[in-house]
């Protein structure tokens, strides 16, 4: 019987009448039902992270620390019910949702020693005429009121990254996951308050838009972070106003292979890069430009490697391939693909779907301008393109609305610099694929990819303000 996951405010664990089904993408069944929340109780939960905030700011360090340093131990011990879960309502594969749940683990852990280090300098005053008596410093302090919201495909990892820094910060939160991530979410809350959270330092809203935009729009939250969409990502700073905001919006990522490559490794990375957890990932490897001479044999092994992948039921140890979120995907997926076959893209492998799972699907012969090239599909797509110059293909990797990360796959110093110099992207990774993430990392973008970066310490500057301090 699946369960009734209540919603958390004030200090409370609340059930509704009204609730949200949680739905398995694989077989579709029901996995639990979410309470669903009123516009009181987003009233509530704010007014109570205030309260919260204010028992956060009382807080010392070394009991921030001993808070997130709890809460990573907490999850580890339960890390393969976690995983489990994150399988079920997010379709991840089984071997991925666990090395999501270590993840997690760590970025406790980072936060808790990051929260040792955040300080604030002196300023040398008698630099201007008038100010020699002058000792003056300033600190970091936290912001107040953070909405987190969140999106499914890393219903353990992107909260993480957006819970752990507040706490880190002295800051509350308001933690809105999606539909689809919310099951994970319940268990993040119970391991935050079983560290000793203070009560009121989070609350947990289940919902889509009807919560989310009286949250944003809410005075009393002073900053929002939020994983999703450009187009949310729109609404959402509209509607919220003068706050600080940290968005990270997505991305077609891609990829340079230059002829001086190791085409092997190279080809071997990109299958992880482009059908890592069905393609729903943000820097999902989209886009493959090949330099003429190898381009033949990259999508060869490209090919080869692809089919190793298996398909199947993510709860399965076995499985490489899941199923994707929901029906609204499916479709949109479909249409794009069909209108690039019309328009001349050539299918190489794949392009079926077999239930809620679409084959690992790679295209050539795909102009900029195609749909599953210049949008973000979302989905175990992959386009390849051959390039004559280095200049071409850079070209090509900015010929676009977003810039997040990029990677090249070269062993020619030069072309790698030219990389690093004009790509326009939030990172470059040489010798590797835009895929990979290092939780410590300054990750965010440019364009329509978003504002601000994560990574513990740089999410903790998001989400301080600096005091400034004179004695005269």
């Amino acid at each position: 019987m699946p369960k009734n996951y209540p919603l958390y405010i004030n200090g409370e664990w609340i059930e509704k009448k009204d609730f949200y089904e949680v739905i398995n993408p694989f077989n579709d069944n029901v996995i639990g039902f979410l309470s669903k929340p009123d516009k009181n109780d987003i009233k509530s939960a704010v007014a109570s992270a205030e309260k919260g905030f204010l028992k956060m700011k009382d807080l010392h360090t070394y009991e921030r620390f001993e808070i997130l340093e709890k809460t990573g131990e907490i999850l580890k011990k339960n890390s393969k019910e976690l995983a489990r879960f994150i399988s079920l309502e997010a379709g991840k594969a089984y071997k991925y949702s666990l090395i999501e749940t270590q993840r997690v683990v760590d970025l406790f852990k980072y936060a808790a020693e990051e929260a040792k280090r955040i300080h604030g300098e002196t300023i040398p005053m008698d630099i201007i005429k008038g100010f020699e008596n002058r000792i003056a410093f300033y600190l970091r302090v936290p912001v107040g009121v953070i909405a987190a919201i969140t999106p499914f495909n890393f219903p353990a990892n992107l909260p993480a990254h957006k819970i752990a820094p507040a706490i880190a910060a002295g800051n509350s939160i308001v933690f809105k996951p999606s539909v689809n991530g919310s099951i994970t979410a319940y268990f993040l809350v119970q391991a935050l308050l079983e560290a000793g959270l203070p009560k009121d330092a989070i609350n947990l809203l289940y919902g889509d838009e009807d919560t989310g935009e009286p949250l944003v729009s809410h005075e009393k939250v002073r900053m929002i972070s939020f994983t999703g969409s450009p187009k949310v990502g729109r609404k959402i700073m509209s509607k919220g106003g003068l706050k600080k905001y940290a968005m990270e919006l997505g991305s077609n990522s891609a990829l340079i292979i230059d002829k001086s490559a190791d085409i092997v490794e190279a080809a071997r990375k990109a299958v992880i890069g482009a059908f890592y957890n069905s393609g729903q990932v943000c820097i999902s490897l989209q886009r493959i430009y090949v330099h003429q001479d190898v381009e033949k044999e990259f999508i060869e092994h490209f090919i080869k490697e692809t089919k190793k992948l298996r398909m199947g039921d993510p709860i399965n140890e076995e499985t490489d391939i899941g199923p994707l979120i929901n029906p609204e995907s499916k479709r949109r997926i479909i249409a794009w693909v069909d209108e690039a076959v019309k328009e001349g893209a050539r299918v190489e492998l794949g392009g079926d779907f077999n239930g809620n799972i679409m084959e690992p699907t790679i295209f050539s012969n795909v102009k900029q301008d195609m749909k599953i090239s210049c949008l973000e599909i979302f989905a175990p797509v992959v386009s390849i393109v051959a390039f004559k110059y280095i200049s071409e293909a850079v070209s090509h990797v900015n010929d676009s609305i977003y810039g997040l990360q990029a990677g090249i796959y070269t062993n020619d110093f030069k072309n790698a610099l030219y990389c690093i110099r004009h790509i326009d992207a939030g990172g470059v990774l040489i010798n590797d694929i835009p895929t990979t993430r290092a939780d410590h990392q300054p990750y965010g973008g440019v364009k329509e990819s978003g504002i601000g970066r994560e990574g513990i310490k740089y999410a903790v500057e998001e989400m301080t303000e600096l005091k400034f301090i004179s004695f005269g």
